[in-house]
């Protein structure tokens, strides 16, 4: 191909510049055909790219496709139950309870209810009253002397930083009108935060970004004074994050801007990587010992860590330690693999942590056998949406949820897949100033306030289906899954070939039944 452009362009160039010498008017052809064949050429003798060097010029298209891939996908391609990580149907419902328009959907369910790895809920004839007030729940155990009153949905950690300061803001305004929690993320406790004067779950990474110490450690006296914000209501030491567990926080030097460095106390304009564990402790000792400290220079505010599951044996290691120093976190929030993230290895994102049904079972099941569940509460994080995944979440173990691109969703994010890049089209996940501005915090400040509202209201109806009263009646078994329909199926449907299948045992022939009768002691019919 790089030939044939050499050849047919220089024919091309050259008869257009014929064409221009006897009629002027063509004079703009001859500088196109030029221009581009200028480019070729240069296509040509560059080494970096081989698409461009085999195919000049026609090589751009390819480049500009893959840049656009993901539209193409989104707006062509993809059906509303397709999609990753989030469906166009689940997509839609944010948007619509966060705008507070009624989310209903025609002509019945589109998804296939009859396979195996369906999930329903079993409503009950008998259906409860609708609650009246949404459910909250009091985080803080006996060695907490300052508990918080906290919403069964709550914002989950994503910084300023991943967030930008219009978003972080927005976020906060409607947790302040709803009366739910905001977690900063490890990116730290800043102004954005505390501007709308919402409830604040400050979590601590391994970078320490607002108790950080010159040399990167953690600062006992500048914890001591940012945890004694009013507005600061829980503490949260990050342990694992689901969508990169084992390796730190990550925020891309093109969004590391002046102002993210310098309240992070680092270089701006380079890439950021938190270590992948903590220097404070390391061990179940020194972790225990750590939650206790900072519940000490919190002044008794609720403190607890989130994880995700990895080396089971680790977290029975850490219950064992709670009981031998008899010192227990107030929660813990227990983050599935399939969580969300702004920026992470591919690896890491695939490959690493255990889903949330697992992990969350295990750590509530583990929790009871070291007589430690009572003591605190468990929350959950990873694709929660919808008022199904909530309840579903409780079944497992959760006391509360947490959601982070369920809120995105709410300011307006349209699963771009831009997060990383500095170039979110909707100024959710940018530093950009120019794309920041579009996203109108007085008006996504009321949308965040509905989307919580309008998932914890659906979240009531669907217990009220099932014939429950409060959210401490949910269990498994309002739960039903499509193998169960398979087991029923085979049981009900006569199985005619079986019954009719014949097998010569010493001269005699018997059918499967009979067969069955023989094996369990019950004698036989001759065929």
């Amino acid at each position: 191909m790089r030939d044939k452009f050499l050849t047919y362009g220089s024919i091309l160039f050259l008869l257009s510049l014929t064409l221009a010498w006897f009629f002027h008017g063509w004079i703009w052809l001859a500088a196109i055909i030029g221009l581009l064949f200028f480019i070729g050429i240069l296509n040509t003798l560059q080494k970096k790219h081989t698409v461009l060097r085999n195919f000049p010029v026609l090589g751009y298209f390819r480049y500009f496709f893959e840049s656009i891939a993901p539209e193409l996908q989104q707006y062509f391609i993809e059906r509303n139950i397709d999609g990753r990580p989030f469906s166009r149907e689940h997509r839609n419902i944010a948007y619509e309870r966060s705008k507070n328009l009624e989310s209903t959907t025609p002509f019945g369910t589109k998804q296939d209810i009859t396979k195996a790895n369906y999930e329903g809920l079993r409503h009950s004839i008998y259906a409860a009253p609708i609650l009246k007030e949404l459910p909250r729940l009091l985080v803080g155990g006996a060695q907490c002397r300052q508990p918080y009153d906290a919403s069964l949905l709550n914002i989950s950690a994503m910084s300023f930083g991943a967030l930008s300061a219009n978003a972080v803001q927005a976020l906060n305004l409607g947790a302040q009108r709803g009366h739910f929690f905001q977690n900063t993320g490890e990116g730290g406790l800043t102004e954005y935060h505390l501007k709308g004067g919402g409830a604040i779950c400050w979590q601590i990474g391994t970078g320490y970004f607002g108790c950080r110490s010159d040399d990167g450690h953690f600062d006992p006296e500048k914890f001591r004074v940012n945890a004694a914000h009013p507005h600061v209501k829980m503490i949260e030491l990050k342990i694992s994050q689901g969508a990169k567990p084992g390796h730190g926080g990550v925020l891309p030097a093109s969004k590391n801007s002046e102002e993210i460095a310098r309240i992070r106390g680092l270089k701006p304009h380079t890439d950021v990587i938190s270590p992948p564990s903590h220097t404070a402790f390391s061990d179940a000792k020194g972790f225990v010992a750590f939650i206790a400290r900072l519940r000490e220079l919190s002044e008794g505010k609720p403190v607890g860590f989130k994880l995700c599951i990895g080396r089971t044996e680790e977290f029975i290691e850490l219950c064992e330690e709670m009981n031998l120093q008899q010192i227990y976190p107030d929660f813990i929030t227990v983050d599935g693999a399939e969580g969300g993230t702004g920026a992470a290895p591919l690896e890491f994102v695939d490959s690493v942590g255990i889903p949330l049904e697992p992990a969350l079972i295990f750590v509530h099941k583990t929790l009871q056998k070291f007589g430690i569940r009572g003591k605190l509460r468990l929350i959950c994080s990873g694709k929660i949406l919808t008022g199904a995944s909530i309840l579903r979440a409780i079944a497992l173990g959760a006391d509360m949820c947490n959601s982070a691109r369920g809120f995105m969703f709410s300011l307006g994010c349209i699963q771009a897949l831009r997060c990383n890049t500095n170039k979110c089209p909707t100024g959710v996940a940018t530093q950009n100033k120019m794309l920041v501005k579009g996203l109108v915090v007085l008006e996504k400040k009321d949308r965040v306030y509905y989307f919580h509202r309008n998932t914890l209201l659906a979240a009531m109806e669907l217990l009220a289906g099932c014939g429950k009263k409060d959210f401490s009646e949910v269990s498994m078994d309002m739960f039903m899954k499509g193998d169960e329909f398979v087991h029923l199926s085979d049981l009900y449907f006569p199985n005619y070939l079986d019954d009719y299948t014949r097998v010569s045992k010493g001269g005699e022939y018997f059918s499967a039944k009979q067969r069955h009768h023989i094996s369990h002691g019950n004698g036989h019919e001759k065929a």
